[in-house]
C-alpha cells in the first residue's frame, strides 16, 4: 500500500513537471490558439516544423554512404563508394554550404516567426482591452460628450459667478471709493471752512489790533499835543449837590426805582448781554450799583467784581446778599484807586444825573483807572427816541440831562477809549404798542430804543 502510494505521487510530480514543461514550451512556441478568444489566429508553424527537419536530413545524408552488411564484396563496395564520395568532395561542397545556410535561414525564420507569437501573446491583454474599447467605442464616446457637455456647463457657471462676483465687488469698491471720496472731500470743505473762518477771525483780531494801535497812536499824539499848548487836566470838582439830591427827597427812593425801572428779574434779564463782553478781562467795578442785579450776574458768571453806590438803603441791600459793595462818591472812589487797576466798569443809569461838567471828568477817571484793553461800558436814557421825554425821562426827578451818544463817544475817545461800539435797548413800541402804525422807517428813527448802551476799550 505504501509502495503505491509511493507511486501515485511520483506519477503526480512527473505529471506536473511533463505540464510545466508544456507550459514553458508553449508559452515560448504559442499553438495557433492562444489568441483564439480575442478572435486572432495565429499561423500554424509545425508543417514548416516537418519541412525544415525532412531538409536537415537530407543535408545530413550528403556525402555519407548506405551501410551494407558486412563482407568483403561489401567492403570493397563501401570503400569505392568512399573514394567516389571523396572524389565528388570538391564539386558538391558548395552546395553542401549553400544547403546549410539555407537550413539557418530556415531556423532563424522558424525563431523569429516563434519571436512573433510570443510578442503576440504578450500584448494579447492590451489587445483584449483594445477589442473591449473598440466594442464600447459609442457608449465610451457619448458619455464622454455628456462629461464634456457637463464641464462645459460648468465651466460656463463658474466663469458666470465669476463674473458676477466680480461685478458685484466692483461696483462695491466704487461704491466704497465713492463714500471715501466723499468724507475727504466733506472733510476738506470743513477743514477749509474752518481754516478760513479761523484766518478770517485772526484777520478781523489783527485789524482790531491795528484799530486800537492806531486810536492809541492818534490818543498820544493828542495827547502830547495838548501838553505841548500848555492844556491840563481840571482838578476834580466837589460833587455836584445834583447827584446828593436824589438821596436827600422825602420819598422811597427803592420803591420809586421798582415801579419804574422794573423789578430786578427784569433788569437781570435784560442785562444778560453785558456779561460775554467782561468776562476774562479782570476785576469789574459797578458805579451806581442800585439792588446788585449786575453783581449777582458776574458773581453766578465767576467773575470778580464789586460796586458802590451813594444810597445806604442800596448799599446795605446789597450786602444782605453777600455783594462786596460800599457807600462812595464815584469820583473820590475812582480818584483813589490806582491806575490801570480795573478790567471793566460798568455804569447803568448815572450819567444822566451828571451835571455837563462833570460826565467828561468821570469818563477820563474811568479811563485812568481801565487797564489797557480795558472795557467801559455805559448805560443811559436814548435822547434819540422822543418817546423818553413823554413819559420816561422825567419821571425821575434826579435827572439832570439825556447825554446823546454821539457826546459820549466823543468824550471817550478823547479820554483814550477806542472801538467805540453803541447799542440801542429797550425798543419803545414794546411799552408803547400804538407806535406799531407808524412808518418803520421814521419809527426807527424818532422811535426806536428807549436806552442805549455805548462800550469803549482802553487804548
Amino acid at each position: 500500500m505504501a509502495a503505491q502510494d509511493s507511486d501515485n505521487h511520483k506519477t503526480e510530480e512527473l505529471t506536473a513537471l511533463v505540464q510545466e514543461i508544456r507550459d514553458r514550451v508553449r508559452a515560448r512556441y504559442p499553438g495557433p490558439d492562444a489568441l483564439k478568444h480575442l478572435r486572432i489566429t495565429l499561423p500554424d508553424l509545425l508543417p514548416l516544423v516537418h519541412a525544415r527537419d525532412a531538409a536537415e536530413a537530407k543535408v545530413a545524408s550528403i556525402g555519407t554512404v548506405n551501410p551494407r552488411p558486412g563482407g568483403p564484396l561489401n567492403a570493397l563496395a563501401q570503400f569505392v563508394k568512399r573514394m567516389v564520395a571523396r572524389s565528388l568532395d570538391w564539386h558538391v561542397r558548395e552546395q553542401v554550404e549553400f544547403n546549410r545556410h539555407v537550413m539557418e535561414c530556415v531556423e532563424a525564420t522558424l525563431e523569429a516567426l516563434n519571436e512573433t507569437k510570443r510578442v503576440l501573446a504578450t500584448v494579447a491583454p492590451a489587445a483584449a482591452e483594445m477589442v473591449d474599447a473598440r466594442s464600447h467605442w459609442v457608449q465610451l464616446r457619448s458619455e464622454w460628450e455628456h462629461k464634456l457637455f457637463v464641464n462645459e456647463t460648468q465651466f460656463l457657471r463658474s466663469v458666470a459667478d465669476l463674473q458676477g462676483a466680480f461685478q458685484h465687488r466692483a461696483s462695491l469698491m466704487e461704491a466704497s471709493f465713492r463714500d471715501i471720496a466723499r468724507s475727504q472731500h466733506a472733510d476738506y470743505l470743513g477743514a477749509l471752512e474752518r481754516s478760513t473762518v479761523e484766518l478770517q477771525k485772526n484777520f478781523w483780531d489783527e485789524v482790531a489790533k491795528a484799530r486800537r494801535e492806531f486810536e492809541r497812536l492818534i490818543h498820544e499824539e493828542l495827547r502830547i499835543v495838548r501838553q505841548r499848548a500848555g492844556q491840563q487836566a481840571p482838578k476834580i470838582a466837589p460833587a455836584a449837590p445834583g447827584v446828593e439830591a436824589a438821596h436827600e427827597l422825602s420819598f422811597d427812593y427803592g420803591r420809586f426805582a421798582e415801579r419804574f425801572r422794573g423789578t430786578e428779574d427784569y433788569v437781570k434779564k435784560n442785562i444778560q448781554f453785558y456779561l460775554p463782553r467782561f468776562q476774562g478781562r479782570g476785576a469789574v467795578l459797578d458805579i451806581g450799583c442800585g439792588r446788585g442785579e449786575f453783581l449777582e450776574m458776574m458773581r453766578g458768571a465767576g467773575v470778580e467784581a464789586r460796586g458802590i453806590d451813594l444810597s445806604e438803603e442800596a448799599v446795605a441791600r446789597c450786602r444782605q446778599k453777600d455783594l462786596q459793595v460800599e457807600k462812595a462818591d464815584l469820583f473820590q472812589y475812582l480818584n483813589d484807586l490806582p491806575d490801570g487797576s480795573l478790567g471793566g466798569i460798568f455804569c447803568a443809569q448815572v450819567i444822566e444825573h451828571l451835571t455837563p461838567e462833570r460826565l467828561p471828568e468821570m469818563i477820563r477817571l474811568a479811563s485812568v483807572k481801565l487797564s489797557r484793553e480795558g472795557l467801559l461800558a455805559l448805560e443811559t436814557p436814548n435822547p434819540e427816541c422822543l418817546a423818553i421825554f413823554a413819559s420816561h425821562f422825567y419821571l425821575d426827578p434826579t435827572h439832570t440831562r439825556p447825554v446823546p451818544h454821539p457826546l459820549a463817544a466823543f468824550y471817550m475817545e478823547e479820554c483814550g477809549l477806542g472801538q467805540i461800539e453803541v447799542q440801542r435797548l429797550s425798543p419803545a413800541v414794546e411799552s408803547m404798542p400804538a407806535l406799531a402804525g407808524l412808518p418803520e422807517g421814521f419809527r426807527e428813527a424818532f422811535f426806536g430804543g428807549l436806552d442805549y448802551a455805548i462800550f469803549g476799550i482802553k487804548l
